[in-house]
């Protein structure tokens, strides 16, 4: 089985967007499948957990059943059409047949959350809310590749709406209860159950730049419950489900991850507000410099982050940031050597490319930052104007 792997602290190959931490292998982004749904006359009722529904999912909370009970008039089934085209970034295929996923409802307005990798390149989306049978044409508000979410909207049908409250995904802890509500395979209404089985992860967005912050889960997930919730014990949304990590066979293995909600809650108040969303962007990959390092390479630090690569025209290149030029093998390790050792941003200690990433993401496109490097032995100051990731996608 292939497995979630770091090297050298970052991914080497998308820092520069941002960060790309970690390298991904296996990686099914659940997009529904682009399958259409099963047409068994059974496949509309819910399908639920091993867990009886009378278990409550820890001490204090709901039974699955009551947090089912409580959101499934606000869960979507969502079906995509669209023509066809090349395989989307997770390279599942595109065509004219029917992609399906899932999505849950914020508000009273009608609008949406679904993954990103969901809906882009469909021309037609239509959504079917909870046990209704009838669906209803949505519009793509808006899309972020960056963060996988966009948000769709619909006129909300008589009866009006049931939006899904929304939890607080930094108050998320290994071993919390978890449901997951979806429509894997095209099975509408699946309700599974589990727990956190970590946080704070990186997985990879469509357009190759890091999300951080995920939750990983063991609450089964399949191809289709993309863009579905991760509810917590209250049945409060925690995250959006997006990817698992599979051993090629597109089916769950018991690791799922799911953006917290944090980030999708600040994403869709842009995309809803703006349509679009803006991120700042230096345009580097680095590699962790740890103490066998720095002595390997007879460095005069011992701490901070190795610039690997400079992307030609990046903020970061305009700058005049040096990447390295040379390839040193440690420990198995390659290593691209030679480049600027980042120390500090704005007089803060950097020791990891997270330390950099997290910078760059607390910034807007066009802040100056203030990078402290050290190079051939000099420490030095460099001032960096952030772009907008768009000017590298673009």
């Amino acid at each position: 089985m292939q497995r979630l792997r770091r090297f050298a602290g970052s991914s080497f190959g998308s820092a520069l967007l941002g960060g790309l931490i970690v390298a991904v292998f296996g990686w099914i982004a659940i997009a529904g499948g682009w399958i259409a749904a099963p047409e068994d006359d059974d496949a509309g009722e819910p399908a639920l957990a091993a867990t009886p529904s009378t278990t409550t999912v820890d001490d204090e909370g709901l039974s699955i059943g009551e947090i089912y009970e409580r959101t499934s008039s606000g869960i979507a089934y969502i079906e995509v059409s669209g023509p066809a085209g090349e395989a989307n970034p997770f390279g599942l295929p595109q065509g004219n047949t029917s992609s399906t996923g899932s999505g849950f409802v914020i508000d009273d307005e009608g609008h949406i959350i679904t993954n990103a990798h969901v809906v882009d390149g469909g021309s037609e989306i239509e959504v079917t809310l909870g046990a209704d049978e009838e669906p209803i044409e949505a519009e793509l508000v808006g899309i972020d590749s960056s963060t996988d979410i966009a948000v769709l909207r619909i006129d909300p049908p008589e009866g009006g709406l049931n939006p899904l409250e929304l939890g607080d995904s930094s108050e998320v802890e290994v071993g919390d209860a978890v449901v997951a509500i979806g429509n894997p395979f095209g099975l509408d209404r699946t309700v599974t159950a589990g727990i956190v089985s970590a946080v704070q992860r990186e997985i990879r967005a469509p357009d190759g730049f890091t999300i951080q912050q995920a939750i990983q889960t063991d609450a089964p997930i399949n191809p289709g419950n993309s863009g579905g919730p991760l509810l917590n014990a209250r049945g409060q949304v925690i995250g959006v489900n997006a990817q698992i990590e599979s051993n090629g066979g597109g089916g769950n293995v018991g690791i799922g991850f799911a953006i917290p909600i944090n980030t999708a809650r600040e994403v869709a108040e842009d995309l809803i507000e703006d349509g679009e969303v803006e991120h700042a962007y230096l345009g580097i990959t680095g590699a962790e410099l740890t103490e066998e390092v720095a002595d390997a390479l007879n460095l005069d630090v011992d701490s901070g982050v190795l610039i690997q690569q400079v992307e030609e025209d990046s903020p970061a290149d305009r700058a005049g940031l040096r990447g390295g030029e040379g390839v040193f093998e440690i420990d198995g390790q390659r290593i691209v050597v030679g480049g600027d050792v980042i120390t500090e941003i704005d007089g803060e200690p950097v020791e990891t490319m997270d330390d950099v990433i997290a910078a760059v993401d607390a910034r807007d496109p066009g802040d100056q930052i203030r990078l402290t490097v050290v190079r051939d032995g000099e420490e030095r100051e460099v001032n960096v104007r952030l772009g907008d990731r768009s000017e590298r996608n673009g």
